[in-house]
């Protein structure tokens, strides 16, 4: 979702720094990106905790402030975006399964796919509260292409990052990497499932 559907990487990356910030901490945008960069905030603040001397008793107050801040952006910046819309809406009527599987708590996803209007095209979404282990563990990815009743190798999953893609690879399946949000578009995503499809015989 993050860096995917919606533009919310900074978000994300802001939020959780305000809520660092009030206990003197930061994470720098080159960490950020190089080290913490799609991983639950729970990871993150464990990270912090044996890396940077993060007492762990504030954990839960900076993950709830954080998911405060979060909620605050996304009702703020997030909007639908047309050509996510027109995508997901034409795969949808071609007979697309259409899922999302996100390292985001479960309120943080509804609410962007909500406000981002693309819920109504997707069988259903995974949180990192649906799994024991995020990714770059391939839980969630197993366990929405079970949900599916599908076979690893007929699911293509979109990734941006590192641990998400390291995630896909490992449950089986195609992935379709994007280096922005724009990337992700119908043309481009066909472009990719034909491609996979002559590749194995497979049909998507």
């Amino acid at each position: 979702m993050d860096g995917v559907l919606i533009e919310a990487k900074d978000w994300h990356y802001e939020a959780l720094n305000k809520a660092l910030r009030l206990f003197g901490h930061e994470i720098s945008r080159y960490d950020h990106l190089v080290t913490y960069d799609g991983l639950p905030t729970v990871k993150k603040l464990e990270m912090l905790s044996l890396e940077k001397g993060l007492p762990v008793g504030l954990h839960r107050f900076i993950s709830d402030m954080k998911q405060q801040y979060t909620i605050d952006m996304v009702n703020l910046y997030c909007a639908p975006l047309f050509t996510h819309e027109y995508a997901l809406s034409r795969l949808k009527a071609e007979g697309y399964r259409l899922a999302v599987a996100s390292n985001s708590i479960r309120n943080s996803v509804e609410l962007m796919m909500e406000k981002s209007s693309l819920l109504p095209y997707l069988d259903f979404f995974l949180s990192n509260q649906d799994v024991t282990k995020a990714k770059p563990d391939p839980e969630i990815y197993l366990t929405a292409i079970g949900r599916l009743g599908l076979m690893p190798q007929e699911v293509m999953v979109v990734e941006d990052n590192h641990n998400g893609i390291q995630a896909a690879s490992a449950a089986g399946a195609r992935v379709m990497k994007v280096e922005t949000v724009y990337d992700v578009n119908y043309e481009n995503i066909m472009n990719h499932i034909r491609r996979f499809e002559a590749e194995s015989g497979v049909t998507a």
